[in-house]
This record gives structure tokens, sequence and C-alpha cells, in this order.
């Protein structure tokens, strides 16, 4: 069967899957995968019962820890869009790109500009000197 994790709890080493019908409750005693199960991760599982078993990640080959995105790419959005949150929308941090271009529009309102290039080139020196080097999902820059 196919699910979603829909909560886990470390201490206590239980959690919960959807299927799409029901929540089924399970522990780590259950769980195959060499990764920790975490809130959102989709899974397979076979059922003995009602008690979920044999519990996988559903794609198993993907490594949660594996670069996709590129830092220089990044920062080469950080430097021509930066102004607009071009980088952070690239890295996955979309809530934090809306609040940058809605900022950039209040500061070109305000008669601000000058601050815009500011912010862009800051956000440059961070992904530069490695203060910003993962993506949203954690993930570290290539």
């Amino acid at each position: 069967m196919l699910g979603v994790i829909q909560s886990y709890d470390s201490e206590t080493q239980a959690g919960a899957i959807s299927n799409g019908k029901e929540l089924l409750q399970f522990d780590i005693s259950d769980w195959i995968a060499g990764a920790p199960p975490e809130q959102g991760d989709h899974v397979t599982f076979d059922l003995r019962g009602v008690k979920p078993c044999n519990i996988n990640l559903y794609v198993a080959t993907l490594n949660k820890g594996e670069a996709v995105k590129y830092k220089y790419l990044a920062l080469l959005l950080a430097l021509v869009l930066g102004w607009a949150g071009g980088h952070r929308c690239y890295l996955g941090f979309y809530r934090l790109a809306i609040i940058q271009l809605t900022i950039t529009i209040l500061l070109i309102v305000a008669g601000l500009p000058g601050y815009i290039l500011l912010w862009s080139f800051v956000d440059a020196l961070l992904i530069f000197g490695g203060h910003i080097d993962k993506d949203a999902k954690g993930r570290p820059l290539k």
C-alpha cells in the first residue's frame, strides 16, 4: 500500500500513516528504511490486520542529503534577481521570496530604490561566503 507519514514522535518512536482512507498507527520497529521517518514522507507498507509493517520510503533511491541545487546559480540569481527574491525562490524559500518582493515594492513606492541593490549584494555575499548553504529541504548546495 501507499501512504504518507502524518506524524512521527522521535521520543516515543511512534507515528501515524494516512493511506487516504484511514489513519494507521505504527512504531519504529515496523520501519525498514535507512533514514528515520519524517512527517510528509511518502511510504509503502504492508498491512497485518490494521497495523502497518515493512514500512519503507516510497522513493528509496532519493538520498535526503544529496545536493540538487547549484550554489553558483543561486549566486547569479541573487545578483540579477535578488531584488525580487529570485534566488530564494530557486532555493525553495517561497514565503521569503514573496516577502522580499513585497519589501522591494514598498521601497520603490517610498522612493528608496538604492536599498534594493544593497539587498541583492548582501544576499550574494551570504551565498558566496557559505552562510546560505542549504536549500529549503536542508540539502547542501552543489
